[in-house]
């Protein structure tokens, strides 16, 4: 079973819809339980950084959240919550990762980024059988930096971490429920890790 964290954020909807046509089984839930016994847990959503980790410390998240050891895929404002720290309204987030959160804030930059980009430096068996410079679909303004954990990279102004790893963890900054057969690919990588 995949528990799939409900903590009152946007996009959860498109994520268990993306599980459903898989064949995946799925739950959305906010139980600490729930989420421990999981299989593989989803951090999705999408909003802003110190409401979202507002949210999971009402529900007694962080720290289970912090302790597992199943595979997880924080997707979007997900990946970015589970980095040490947001630029946005200066959120200190999970620390799973020592990635910063950064805004776009370039001269001449559109922001959001929103719309379809290439990823490139795929590592990791979450990329398995997707080519280098293949595209997916993004909506955001912040981003994390490049680290020693990047696992795919993005360029919009400056490259970014397109997603991470570390250890059980993972994390996309695109959205793969929304990135057509690329991001159905990864989702199936997901559940095979």
């Amino acid at each position: 079973m995949i528990a799939v964290i409900d903590y009152d954020t946007g996009n959860l909807r498109s994520v268990a819809n993306a599980l459903g046509r898989l064949g995946a089984e799925y739950t959305l839930t906010s139980s600490p339980d729930e989420i421990r016994s999981a299989d593989r847990v989803l951090l999705p959503g999408v909003g802003e950084a110190s409401s979202a980790m507002a949210k999971l410390r009402e529900r007694g998240l962080v720290d289970v959240i912090r302790s597992l050891t199943q595979p997880v895929l924080g997707i979007c404002i997900g990946v970015q919550l589970l980095c040490r720290h947001s630029e946005e309204n200066d959120t200190e987030c999970l620390g799973i990762f020592e990635n910063e959160v950064r805004r776009f804030d370039l001269p001449g930059l559109k922001v959001p980024h929103m719309g379809w980009n290439s990823i490139n430096g795929l590592r990791t068996p979450l990329f398995d059988g997707i080519d280098e410079g293949a595209y997916v679909y993004y909506v955001h303004s912040f981003a994390p930096t490049l680290n020693a954990d990047t696992i795919a990279t993005t360029e919009y102004g400056l490259p970014f971490s397109a997603a991470i790893a570390r250890g059980n963890f993972f994390g996309t900054q695109f959205h793969p429920e929304k990135s057509a057969s690329v991001g159905e690919r990864l989702l199936q990588n997901f559940l095979k890790l």
